[in-house]
């Protein structure tokens, strides 16, 4: 005769899944799967216990300028060498006595004093595609000599280890990616310290691989819940996870603390505090006519109140296209990355009015002390301009690279660095990428003796041969 109905029938209690010892667990078992059966509580408890630092309410946000620019027509002009060493563009005298840079970034050029130029940052072993070695500080991370470099941890993602997001229903890394290759990622840390794709969860204008506007919006998918799971049947889910919970907190007290987790899962998947600091709406509609709409300035602003919002370390990927990035500018002859004149010159008063507007606008809204910005690319552009028999384009050199930072409450208004006549090898102190992370790590309050442990098992730093730049402290 069949048994009669169970109850908990649909929970399969008297199924036995792996090595079971018969117990009244078992008959909670089903409970253990969390909200609606999504893994993210998990994830979200694993990474509270991976996190036992607290979170010091700063933040790193890090403008990514994928491909590598020309330090050279940027921020380390050489106005008196040959054009083609030179390039075409003239240079503008900045609020620093005697500090010039590109005449394309006069708006960086009146409020220098709120930064710093680093000139001599030695990329050395760095590159693209993936671009990880100044994204993890570890020189070793480069995928074209190291097979294992895809495993080192992204800076943010040891942000996401050691100090956690700055509000518990806040991922603590985060970016808005182009293609993957332009990012690193949680390698040995375990995806659970992945960068949070803010751009699959906000609606952005959309751009084709050359950087023109098409006229649309991207449509969110990441908050968007199956079709047949509405936001009230989550909801009831969620009640029926904590009547379960209650029971089991009856026969299992050490299970307890599952509750926060879940509400978190909940609180990320409902859409409330990430969705609204990923809705532009939110914002007065005079703060966004001033970042403007292009893609990039859109992302600017997004970052800026997901750091309001809690997120420690947000990455910007400044690329249209998806292969070595927008600022590749081997050439006119070579599409679509385009040369110092049509490639770069355009880019140039975009990022001069990005840059500036983001750092004015946390200096407004009382953060800037709080948020460190840093901009650069994997590596610099070669000192003769016309390359791979094109016009006016750089080639790749990995040998010197120009960096700019704000805020974080550092010491700024000044240029650390310097390279010979010609722009093409550093002439005083050079800056690494393990003194990057160091930087960013001792703004963030992440002690610099860490280690996590690679898939040997073996204890690495996180700091590999570097530190902070201390004219900067």
């Amino acid at each position: 005769m069949p048994h009669a109905a169970q109850p908990f029938e649909f929970l399969r209690p008297r199924l036995r899944e792996g090595l079971v010892i018969p117990s009244r667990r078992n008959f909670l078992k089903a409970s253990m799967a969390g909200l609606g059966g999504l893994s993210l509580p998990g994830l979200l408890a694993s990474e509270a216990r991976a996190a036992p630092g607290k979170a010091s309410g700063k933040s790193v946000i890090l403008l990514w300028m994928a491909g590598g620019p020309s330090h050279i027509d940027t921020l380390d002009p050489k106005p008196g060498r040959p054009v083609e060493n030179r390039g075409p563009f003239g240079v503008i005298r900045t609020r620093l006595p005697g500090v010039q840079v590109c005449e394309h970034l006069p708006l960086l050029a009146a409020g220098l004093d709120r930064f710093s130029i680093v000139r001599s940052l030695d990329a050395r072993g760095s590159n693209h595609e993936p671009n990880t070695v100044f994204q993890t500080g570890n020189v070793l991370a480069e995928a074209r000599t190291n097979p294992q470099s895809v495993h080192y941890p992204a800076i943010g993602a040891h942000v996401s280890n050691l100090h956690g997001p700055n509000h518990p229903l806040m991922p603590a890394y985060a970016a808005f990616m182009k293609s993957r290759s332009h990012l690193a990622f949680g390698g040995y840390l375990g995806k659970g310290h992945d960068p949070f794709l803010a751009n699959a969860a906000a609606s952005l204008p959309v751009y084709d691989s050359v950087g023109k506007d098409l006229g649309q919006l991207s449509q969110p998918a990441l908050f968007q819940l199956p079709a047949n799971l509405s936001h009230e049947r989550l909801a009831d889910r969620h009640d029926l996870t904590n009547r379960l919970n209650a029971l089991r907190r009856q026969v299992e007290p050490a299970a307890a603390g599952l509750d926060t987790h879940t509400r978190q899962a909940l609180e990320l998947l409902t859409g409330r505090r990430m969705q609204q600091a990923l809705d532009l709406h939110q914002e007065p509609i005079a703060t966004r006519d001033r970042y403007g709409k292009h893609l990039w300035c859109q992302q600017a602003l997004l970052a800026r109140r997901m750091v309001e919002a809690g997120v420690s370390f947000i990455t910007l990927d400044l690329s249209y296209h998806t292969a070595s990035g927008t600022w590749d500018t081997h050439g006119d002859n070579i599409p679509p990355y385009g040369g110092i004149e049509k490639g770069l010159k355009p880019l140039l008063p975009l990022f001069d009015h990005l840059i500036t507007t983001l750092v004015d606008d946390l200096s407004q809204r009382g953060l800037l002390d709080q948020v460190l910005v840093v901009a650069l690319g994997e590596f610099g552009r070669s000192p003769r301009i016309g390359t791979q028999d094109s016009t006016d384009g750089r080639d790749h050199w990995p040998i010197v690279a120009s960096m700019l930072l704000a805020g974080g409450g550092l010491k700024h208004g000044q240029v650390i660095g310097s390279t010979d006549p010609d722009g093409g090898q550093i002439a005083t102190r050079p800056v690494f990428a393990a003194d990057l992370a160091a930087t960013l790590y001792r703004h963030l309050g992440v002690p610099l003796d860490a280690e996590y442990i690679d898939g040997t098992g073996r204890p690495v730093p996180i700091v590999y041969n570097g530190s902070p730049i201390h004219e900067l402290f």
